[in-house]
């Protein structure tokens, strides 16, 4: 089975936010520092279907779950 990787670009769209470099840096830049007790998933800047879809990634073990790790580490 072959495994997709995803760049924040496409995690981003598949969230409904911008997905352009500069707009992915100003979002990151703007929620961080993440307290460390608090996943990605939970984070309070995230709309309830937002959540429910980074939860249902990472859950899943996606193809996506590799980018969320990455977007959590960012904001962390």
């Amino acid at each position: 089975m072959e495994n997709t990787v995803h760049p924040f670009a496409e995690l981003f769209d598949q969230l409904g936010l911008p997905s352009e470099e500069a707009e992915i840096r100003a979002f990151i830049q703007r929620h961080r520092p993440l307290p460390g007790e608090v996943s990605v998933a939970e984070a309070p800047f995230w709309t309830e279907a937002q959540s429910r879809a980074l939860h249902d990634m990472l859950r899943q073990d996606a193809d996506w779950a590799q980018v969320v790790d990455q977007l959590n580490l960012a904001l962390h």
